[in-house]
């Protein structure tokens, strides 16, 4: 289905009634919190929401450790809410230990960001539930939300809308028939469009761009700068991310030679996930599955580090943002 949305197939205009039914009962979800206030809950700090509106990932999370990264160095304090996708046998709302919780337990994008960020973050499907909890736990001067832009429950001050693209909207239609959530007017009202890969800031996006930065290895925590990574060798490469081949062309870039395994999104691994990939190759696999994998982790396996990289522009606009949340609180 996700090859044909982003594909010309003439048999999903069969769909178009039932996206026509989800698009209008959008839509009219979204004016129901927008036309009473009282059913929003209002925190008392700026909240950033991160998402998006289109099935798969487009890069919300390295999108969301780049704003902590920028909001501590104008000296905020950042907190994250999360739904925990996949989460199991965790009560909400959830406080991550990143020493103690398994992915199992928190799911796999919290735990990499409570990790790598040091930062507080809870997790919760109710948003504002979530965001209560973080501000009665943690010292917190700012939320960010990660992947709410259609839990209207939430109030918020800031949003950013992270688009890929290479996929673009895909055929721009509402699902089933196409890939979107939302209908597509639904950019023309957040406050910034992210488009992830595009190689410069224009007139409908800021360009956010993402660079590898070092090879980690999943045993021993030794990292080897990206570019110093042996050049022409041949690796068997794990991605179970919304969109596996970015994984793939970003070690092809560091002249690597990948032998692909692409799993579904927020895949759970067992060392038999395994079973197809030559042993006696390194292993290469992104950050966010290595976080569901260093229990079994093998001597030869790495994970690819990167990091976002956006303009000075998007910089200011944010900063602008939330000055402005700031007055109003």
């Amino acid at each position: 289905m996700l090859r044909a949305w982003y594909q010309s197939s003439p048999w999903l205009k069969l769909l178009r009634p039932l996206s026509a039914v989800y698009a209008s009962a959008m839509v009219r979800r979204r004016h129901r919190y927008l036309n009473d206030p009282e059913r929003v809950w209002l925190a008392p700090v700026p909240v950033i929401v991160v998402g998006n509106i289109t099935l798969g990932g487009t890069g919300k999370t390295p999108m969301c450790i780049w704003l902590i990264s920028y909001l501590q160095s104008i000296g905020l304090k950042p907190g994250v809410i999360s739904r925990g996708y996949g989460a199991e046998g965790t009560e909400f709302p959830h406080l991550v230990d990143p020493q103690v919780d398994t992915p199992e337990q928190t799911g796999d994008e919290p735990l990499l960001i409570a990790r790598r960020c040091a930062v507080p973050v809870v997790i919760d499907p109710d948003r504002p539930r979530a965001a209560e909890y973080l501000l009665a736990s943690a010292q917190v001067d700012v939320i960010i939300s990660d992947d709410g832009l259609q839990h209207y429950a939430l109030g918020r001050d800031l949003e950013i809308l992270i688009l890929d693209a290479a996929r673009g909207l895909g055929n721009a239609r509402c699902l089933p028939e196409g890939p979107l959530r939302e209908p597509a007017a639904r950019l023309r009202s957040v406050d910034m469009v992210v488009s992830n890969g595009q190689a410069a800031d224009d007139a409908n996006a800021f360009a956010m761009t993402l660079a590898p930065v070092a090879l980690v290895n999943m045993r021993t925590g030794d990292r080897i700068p990206a570019a110093q990574w042996q050049g022409g060798r041949e690796v068997e490469a794990v991605a179970g991310i919304g969109n596996p081949q970015r994984f793939f062309n970003t070690l092809k870039g560091l002249s690597l030679q990948p032998n692909g395994h692409a799993f579904a999104d927020h895949a759970q691994y067992t060392p038999a996930s395994f079973i197809r990939c030559d042993p006696g190759k390194p292993l290469i696999m992104t950050e966010k599955d290595a976080v569901k994998c260093t229990g079994f982790a093998r001597d030869n396996w790495w994970y690819l580090s990167i990091d976002a990289s956006l303009s000075d522009a998007f910089a200011s606009r944010l900063q602008q943002c939330l000055e402005t949340a700031l007055r109003q609180r």
